[in-house]
């Protein structure tokens, strides 16, 4: 799971919940100190939050833009039913496009940004609108183009049979027993961040797990789709990553006419590893976007 580094909102942001015609979403929005370029809507992965994109919020606003972070359904802060019908792809997808379609009522350009498994969320929510697509980029961020890989694959076939069978909390402990056991020790964390990577992991509903982690399994590659839409797109990887392959990724973002940027030092969550470097390139690229 994505990890932030710290939880500490930066002045410029505020945690709120945007109501949509599809409900209620827990998001955290940043300000700029100007009027904004745009709206920078992103969607986190799997068993991640908006939290994930904590340490974007201030330089992006610094740089003119509108963040907006969010939960999606049956994660964390926002909630869901029981019933696993609300979190199928193309039910998230609507949701993102309802939640641009209010963010961006106003005429402001909207760049819409996926990390992981968002990637996923945001590709369907792109494919979905055509050909009126109400976004002026996309961003992939740790996407691959179908399933994750084997390796991961495994584990996360691992974790959907216990969301079947086992509580939460329990779920929780053996992920934690697991953890001590790996060969490769866990950096340390603050008292308050492990203390809501727990809380996060027993909010979120355990049918949008299952139903997410069937997507990461057995998604298709819908990559010559998604380039057929021309939308301007940037596809950014770490240097290493355990869910799909960075060579995937690059290959990848060259089959969609995408840019590509590699960024070092960090991992799966650029977001949160390395974010000084992830936020510059997302604003080189929104505003290489804006200059056309």
């Amino acid at each position: 799971m994505s990890t932030p580094r710290f939880l500490t909102l930066p002045g410029c942001a505020r945690a709120e919940r945007l109501t949509t015609a599809r409900g209620e979403f827990a998001a955290l929005v940043a300000e700029p100190a100007g009027p904004a370029l745009g709206v920078a809507l992103l969607v986190p992965g799997f068993t991640g939050s908006k939290e994930d994109f904590i340490a974007l919020l201030e330089p992006l606003a610094a740089a003119g833009y509108r963040v907006v972070a969010v939960d999606q359904r049956g994660q964390y802060e926002s909630g869901g039913p029981a019933d696993p019908a609300p979190y199928a792809l193309p039910e998230l997808g609507r949701d993102v496009l309802e939640l641009t379609r209010t963010l961006g009522g106003d005429g402001t350009p909207v760049h819409l940004l996926g990390h992981s498994f968002g990637g996923f969320v945001a590709r369907e929510a792109v494919l979905a609108a055509r050909p009126a697509l109400p976004w002026v980029s996309l961003t992939l961020l740790s996407t691959g183009p179908g399933p994750i890989d084997p390796a991961e694959a495994a584990k996360t076939k691992l974790l959907m049979d216990a969301l079947g069978s086992m509580d939460m909390q329990s779920i929780w402990e053996v992920m934690q027993a697991m953890a001590e056991e790996d060969d490769a020790p866990a950096e340390a964390l603050a008292p308050e961040v492990a203390e809501f990577l727990h809380r996060r992991w027993l909010a979120n509903v355990p049918a949008a797990l299952i139903a997410m982690g069937e997507r990461l399994l057995g998604e298709p590659d819908r990559t010559d789709q998604l380039a057929a839409t021309a939308l301007p797109m940037l596809a950014v990887s770490g240097v290493r990553d355990y869910a799909w392959p960075v060579e995937e990724q690059a290959a990848t973002a060259e089959r969609l006419g995408a840019r590509y940027l590699r960024v070092d030092g960090a991992g799966h969550s650029p977001n949160a590893e390395e974010p000084a470097a992830t936020a510059a390139a997302l604003v080189a690229f929104w505003s290489s976007v804006a200059a056309g």
